[in-house]
């Protein structure tokens, strides 16, 4: 796995384990994470564009707290430069 993809999964880390995002925003969170860290998935462009499938609407829940919007914002941008 190259270190984009893990810098991108750290940031996810640390919001998928803040108990205070709601659950099934959390659940959206690591199935980015999965996708991500799916190794037979060789093609990256592939693989953030279903990530930020999964972000983008998490992003816009209005359940989501203030901080962890701003997180979620950052982790798209690195897809996004990625990509």
């Amino acid at each position: 796995m190259n270190e984009e993809i893990t810098e991108i999964l750290e940031g996810l880390a640390v919001i998928e384990s803040d108990i205070s995002v709601p659950k099934n925003v959390r659940m959206k969170i690591k199935n980015a994470m999965v996708i991500l860290s799916n190794e037979q998935e060789e093609n990256k462009d592939l693989k953030f564009d279903r990530s930020l499938e999964e972000l983008g609407s998490v992003a816009e829940d209005p359940n989501v707290p203030q901080h962890t919007r701003m997180q979620i914002w950052s982790v798209v941008s690195q897809l996004e430069r990625g990509n």
